[in-house]
């Protein structure tokens, strides 16, 4: 398997992966035999308009304010149903911060799913999980609401 940015020519068509609306937003993209398996969105968390708007995304308290255009967010998770259950998410993660420290990121957050250790579907887990981030070195901030948490990996 091998993982790598999705420009054109590096991987099959976005539409093998996520259908006819592809994929919005950088990131990297996992291939196993030539085929799209897996992707996980990461960029400047200024590139996310959305994430601006949204409570799980806030800046910490105590973040200086407007202080973010080197801080790069891991937003989402797509495997392919496939490829599930062989640990993609955290092979995907640590990619992902390889990519962001690549462009000159300060940090790298995210937003997980806190699962509790209880077994949760896909479509509560395309955020990830809060053991995979602290597995993979990140600490967490502070919770958002009950089942989601802000997660930083600092340089």
């Amino acid at each position: 398997m091998r993982v790598v940015e999705p420009t054109p020519g590096a991987w099959p068509s976005p539409e093998e992966l996520f259908g006819p609306n592809g994929a919005q937003g950088g990131g990297v993209v996992a291939i196993d035999d030539d085929r799209p398996v897996g992707w996980v969105a990461v960029a400047p968390r200024p590139g996310y308009p959305r994430s601006a708007r949204a409570e799980v995304a806030a800046p910490a308290a105590g973040d200086p304010p407007g202080d973010s255009a080197d801080v790069w967010s891991v937003t989402c998770f797509f495997i392919h149903r496939a490829a599930r259950r062989r640990g993609l998410g955290a092979v995907l993660l640590e990619h992902a911060v390889g990519y962001a420290r690549e462009h000159g990121e300060r940090s790298v957050e995210g937003y997980p799913a806190d699962t509790g250790g209880a077994k949760k579907t896909s479509g509560d887990l395309y955020h990830g999980t809060l053991g995979m981030f602290t597995d993979a070195g990140f600490e967490l901030v502070e919770r958002r609401g009950a089942n989601r948490a802000l997660v930083r990996l600092a340089p």
